[in-house]
């Protein structure tokens, strides 16, 4: 510790280091109860009495990656990477962030990096799996999720990932073997109901599309997504009141739901509501194009 830190902070070498070893450790309880600035204040204190610590600067910068304070975050990963090269984990999140700025790329170089240094590590292969959907490397991604499925197929949220992804390329049947699997690992798992009551919709299976949207909102009666999915199935099977009344609540829950307001004025249109559906639309079009 350089002299001026010794002098500003009163304390002596030894003293400055245990304080700045119990404010590091203070932080990371913080930030794992979401109290990020308080993690912030803490970690700002402890780097300022030791300032070559790698895990004070990568902590701070996870804090401010979570708050999307995002160019604090790359400088303070920036710092962690000078005092530590090879840390998996400063590299990773400096991907995500450099990943939620649509620096993809750059993204993609840490996680590569990262994980010729920690293979196994799930969240680096999720994060690089995102990136890669980013990059339209579909395939890629896919990989990406095999791979994180071989290493624990336990993990429900890695089936649903890849779910997600099946989906959004309109492989439907293989979209519902994930979610299935998924809800085998945790059957109470809302998103996975959701999603596979969406994708039974999609392949015109309306009784378990019901089924699941019912089950995921007695989980969770706040659900916008299953309020809008469980109403375009009950349109699709001729009950167009009720369908109102569920994306009614989807749009109360979200009223930035797009596609919810595009199924409304939809139906609205098959009933002659014209007036009702023109507003449907137009609020869509405005949503989603600013018009």
């Amino acid at each position: 510790m350089s002299e001026g830190i010794k002098e500003e902070s009163g304390l002596s070498e030894a003293a400055a280091q245990s304080r700045a070893s119990v404010l590091r450790s203070r932080a990371e309880s913080y930030i794992a109860l979401s109290r990020h600035d308080a993690a912030i204040a803490d970690l700002t204190e402890a780097i300022t009495l030791v300032p070559d610590n790698a895990r004070a600067w990568r902590l701070r910068g996870e804090s401010h990656r979570v708050i999307e304070r995002y160019d604090a975050a790359l400088e303070d990963f920036d710092e962690a990477l000078k005092l530590e090269p090879d840390s998996a984990y400063a590299l990773g999140s400096r991907g995500q962030t450099y990943a939620a700025l649509d620096r993809l790329d750059d993204a993609m170089a840490d996680f590569e990096h990262a994980l010729t240094l920690s293979p196994g590590s799930l969240w680096i292969l999720e994060a690089k799996a995102d990136a890669l959907v980013g990059l339209d490397r579909i395939d890629e991604a896919l990989a990406e999720h095999a791979k994180i499925i071989a290493l624990d197929e336990d993990l429900a949220y890695s089936w649903v990932a890849r779910g997600d992804l099946y989906q959004r390329i309109n492989l439907y049947a293989e979209a519902i073997d994930d979610y299935t699997k998924a809800l085998e690992a945790d059957p109470e798992y809302v998103r996975a109901l959701s999603r596979r009551g969406e994708a039974y919709r999609m392949t015109d299976r309306y009784d378990e599309a019901l089924a699941d949207l019912n089950r995921a909102l007695e989980l969770d009666p706040e659900n916008d997504r299953a309020y809008g999915s469980r109403g375009a199935v009950l349109s699709e099977m001729g009950d167009d009141e009720a369908a109102l009344k569920d994306l009614n609540r989807a749009i109360e829950l979200d009223a930035g739901y797009i596609w919810a307001y595009r199924v409304r004025g939809e139906i609205l249109q098959e009933l002659d509501r014209h007036e009702e559906a023109v507003a449907d639309f137009s609020q869509a079009l405005h949503l989603e194009f600013g018009d």
